[in-house]
């Protein structure tokens, strides 16, 4: 059973209701134990007064999102690489456990996997450079393989480790069970991360049938995913970190009263 204050709301959850100080507030009054935002949201706030606020409310953040798009530019750009580097400040001065990386996909018009995933990999060891120094873990976030083509050339969970097996330390994984649930090796990849590696944990469902494969993902409870079953998993290698709720639901969750969302996710970490 999750209670309140093992859970932490991932803003892209509510983002259609509520700004980043609506959010800070509402998992303070919920009983979360974190909060998770958008870079948009942070911005919007100001990464300082945003930083305040959550001191204030004294809540966690079980990490930051996003850093990456490496093949945005169709090479490893400086603007793409200062873009990271603001995200790593940014991360510390709110004081995030990670900077979640979502790296990118082909770069428009390529069919270079191969190279795209070289670009992803020297970007990375560049914002790992540079996290280090901030005393910022960066997460690669492995993405479902119907994203490889426009979001990220990252799709496993092995994939992930192998980029931290070459880079050392000061970088793991943001597992996200919607993107890696179906994978027959998960128990195993979960397992290799153990808990120095295993940096953010985040929680939805898959729906069948869905509508749509972006923004159509469900409540804990309302799809096909083991929850309870690959939580545990984690759990067993040491993982103490928060289960972070990130729901992207155009038709559903985005447009129900923001209150009732926190208080299903809450009702449903009890149940999932």
């Amino acid at each position: 059973m999750l209670t309140a204050d093992r859970l932490s709301l991932n803003t892209a959850t509510v983002k259609e209701q509520w700004n980043l100080a609506e959010c800070i507030d509402g998992a303070a009054r919920h009983g979360l134990g974190g909060i998770s935002p958008w870079r948009d949201k942070l911005q919007e706030m100001g990464v300082d007064a945003a930083a305040q606020a959550i001191r204030d409310a004294g809540i966690s953040v079980s990490g930051l999102c996003r850093g990456g798009w490496y093949t945005a530019e169709g090479a490893l750009t400086q603007s793409v690489l200062d873009d990271n580097y603001r995200a790593v400040d940014e991360a510390a001065t709110i004081g995030a456990a990670c900077l979640v990386m979502v790296v990118g996909g082909l770069p428009e018009g390529s069919r270079d996997i191969n190279g795209a995933r070289q670009i992803v990999r020297d970007g990375l060891a560049k914002t790992l450079e540079y996290g280090r120094k901030a005393g910022v873990p960066i997460a690669i976030e492995p993405l479902h393989p119907m994203y490889a083509g426009d979001r990220a050339v990252v799709n496993t969970m092995s994939q992930a480790l192998d980029l931290c097996d070459e880079l050392g330390d000061g970088i793991g994984v943001a597992m996200d069970v919607y993107h890696v649930w179906w994978d027959p090796d998960l128990q195993a990849q979960i397992a290799r991360a153990g808990k120095s590696r295993m940096l953010a944990f985040h929680i939805c469902d898959w729906l069948v049938p869905t509508s749509d494969l972006l923004t159509d993902r469900g409540m804990m409870g309302d799809g096909v995913i083991d929850i309870p079953g690959i939580r545990a998993a984690v759990e067993a290698t040491g993982f103490d970190g928060l289960n972070e709720v990130e729901i992207f639901s155009a038709e559903t969750w985005w447009k129900t009263d923001p209150d009732d969302v926190l208080t299903t996710m809450i009702e449903r970490g009890r149940m999932c």
